[in-house]
């Protein structure tokens, strides 16, 4: 596709996620050569093939990694110019709609997926100051809250973007603060922050002024190709926020589960740590999930009760998920 004489190109990134061992995984695609940093899969679209993006998504990932996909959502499309950087902006620019697609890990896939130099990793990896379960984040303190800061209290440059909101009224409401404590669902606003601020290797390579002035950046997670930590960013807040009317967290579950995996996995994707009680007394009141009759030994100790998602729910009433209520760190 040519427009005013630039070529683009269409393709389809997806945040592949599950969730194992009560860890969120993503797929991710590592650079043979080890010259590149990880990124997201991406497929071309192909409309002489596909229809619609989704019927071309499922298909390419079904391809590259023997995964079905449950169920896909459609991010955003991410276009902005100079996001893949090559050659100055002269070859094809790509324009990428970010996909969210959950499914469960499956033995069957790790040889695709190897075959494709791609693999299963903790989305933490990528965005260690997001995971509360085991309280805050000693990165929080030491290194990201003290460098935006002293970031905050700067003037912007005469050529900034314009906001409503000061740098440091920002900084409050993307990471917390006493009174109102961290909000999961933020994780983009966190992202684009640091990454406003010059604190990621993402706009250091992008040549960001404020990543440029800095003598050294500090290692925050694992970075990513072009803007691939922004879109799994985006993904991360998307699917906290459906966690709480969608019952979305039944399309990383296996199809019977004990009420402690069924925690474990909320608790993965929120990355906060939730009350045992409070959180069975969440599921009863929600009436998503009904018993077995079967139980589990798999943990060796008590048999535990398995259950499974009421999936006639979805016919009788649409606003379904985990209510969980509060803010980490209050």
């Amino acid at each position: 596709m040519t427009s005013g004489g630039t070529s683009l190109e269409i393709g389809l990134n997806a945040v592949i996620v599950a969730v194992a061992n009560r860890v969120p995984a993503i797929v991710q695609v590592s650079d043979p050569a080890g010259r590149e940093p990880d990124s997201l899969p991406f497929g071309p679209f192909d409309p002489l093939r596909h229809r619609t993006f989704e019927i071309g998504l499922r298909t390419w990932v079904e391809e590259q990694t023997a995964l079905r996909l449950g169920y896909v959502e459609q991010l955003y499309t991410f276009g902005d110019r100079g996001r893949h950087r090559q050659r100055e902006d002269q070859d094809p620019h790509v324009v990428s709609v970010g996909y969210l697609a959950l499914t469960r890990q499956s033995t069957d896939a790790e040889e695709v997926l190897s075959q494709h130099h791609s693999s299963w990793r903790s989305w933490y990896d990528y965005f260690p100051w997001e995971d509360w379960r085991e309280g805050r984040p000693d990165v929080l303190d030491q290194t990201i809250l003290p460098a935006l800061e002293t970031w905050a209290r700067e003037d912007p440059a005469e050529d900034a973007q314009p906001y409503l909101l000061t740098r440091a009224e920002r900084l409050r409401i993307a990471f917390g603060d006493e009174e109102h404590g961290f909000d999961e669902e933020r994780a983009l606003e966190r992202y684009e922050l640091l990454y406003e601020a010059g604190l990621l290797e993402e706009a250091l390579r992008d040549q960001r002024p404020a990543a440029l002035a800095r003598p050294a950046l500090p290692r925050l997670g694992r970075p990513m190709r072009h803007d691939h930590r922004r879109i799994l960013a985006t993904a991360i807040s998307r699917l906290r926020a459906k966690l709480k009317y969608r019952p979305v967290i039944f399309e990383l579950m296996p199809w019977t589960f004990t009420l402690t995996e069924l925690q474990g996995s909320v608790e993965a994707i929120s990355g906060r740590h939730l009350h045992k009680q409070n959180f069975r007394r969440l599921v009863e009141t929600a009436d998503l999930v009904e018993p077995t009759g079967a139980t589990s030994t798999a943990t060796g100790g008590r048999p535990a009760a398995l259950f499974r998602f009421r999936h006639e729910l979805l016919k009788e009433r649409p606003g379904l998920g985990l209510r969980v209520g509060g803010r980490a760190g209050t």
